[in-house]
């Protein structure tokens, strides 16, 4: 079993509730990476869906981020609302006990059908960027730069950074606000729906682009996952055009190793920007 599968491992309880563990492997500084928390979501919501003569592939999740998750167990809430012909829907809750009492960490409502029968045929697709092949990429482990120490995630995957995009790295961001990759799991695991939505949130934020280091909370994200995807590597693109106060949009869309977009989503976003803003024209003076 890989690493991604144990982590997506969900115990039924009696009733509409399920428990599962989250590992530590799968944190970003103190908190569990919220793609790893969506995706677990979706796994305890496809079963109850499921069990209710609902449908199985997930076809769009909207999640709300309450608070931090840490790693230790968690159990998960789930209702259907409803079966239909073609698609179902229900919500789930992440809970975990913080001194004697339950706090939710994530609330996700989610509609499931048949991704295959939604695939076909293509009449508009965004094409992938042009950028160099895996090898020919910036690996991104924990030890490529001072803040990546603690990121326990990168342990669990083999993302290969587009150079253009990864100027941030060596303390220079382009201020463009674009972030690009190729991504797969460290252990060979291929794939698959459920995964797709942890790699919606799996890049470094967009956010290091602009010059901005630290943590980058989600407070909203909504995936949409638009076919099934091919074995081999995934090529993720995130970027933004609004930084607004404290906070900014991150618009992700995947594509598998045919060229297919596979996923996509946009996340609401807190952000701490640096006291004087980061622009392309200035980050590229300063090289």
């Amino acid at each position: 079993m890989s690493e991604f599968d144990t982590a997506m491992a969900v115990e039924a309880e009696d009733g509409s509730g399920a428990r599962a563990v989250l590992g530590a492997g799968w944190v970003i500084g103190a908190a569990v990476n919220g793609g790893v928390l969506m995706a677990l979501g979706a796994v305890a919501l496809r079963r109850a869906v499921e069990r209710a003569g609902g449908h199985g592939d997930p076809l769009v999740l909207s999640a709300y981020f309450l608070s931090a998750a840490q790693a230790g167990p968690v159990r998960l809430r789930t209702e259907v609302l409803r079966t239909g012909r073609s698609m179902s829907t229900g919500q789930v809750s992440l809970l975990q006990d913080v001194d004697g009492r339950p706090v939710e960490r994530v609330r996700a409502l989610a509609t499931f059908g048949d991704v295959d029968a939604q695939s076909e045929p293509v009449w508009l697709a965004a094409e992938p960027p042009d950028l160099p092949g895996p090898d020919r990429c910036v690996a991104a482990g924990r030890e490529s730069s001072p803040f990546a120490g603690p990121i326990s995630l990168l342990d669990r995957l083999d993302i290969r950074l587009d150079p253009a995009t990864v100027g941030w790295a060596g303390g220079r961001p382009s201020g463009r606000g674009e972030v690009r990759a190729w991504v797969r799991f460290a252990d060979g695991r291929e794939p698959d729906l459920t995964s797709l939505i942890f790699f919606l949130d799996a890049l470094p934020p967009v956010t290091f682009d602009l010059g901005a280091t630290g943590w980058a909370p989600t407070i909203e994200l909504t995936g949409h996952v638009r076919g099934r995807p091919a074995p081999g590597w995934l090529l993720v693109a995130v970027s933004t055009r609004n930084v607004i106060g404290g906070l900014l949009e991150e618009d992700a869309t995947v594509w598998d190793s045919r060229g297919r977009v596979v996923a996509q989503a946009r996340q609401l976003a807190g952000v701490r920007m640096p006291s004087r803003p980061v622009t392309a024209s200035a980050a590229g003076a300063a090289s």
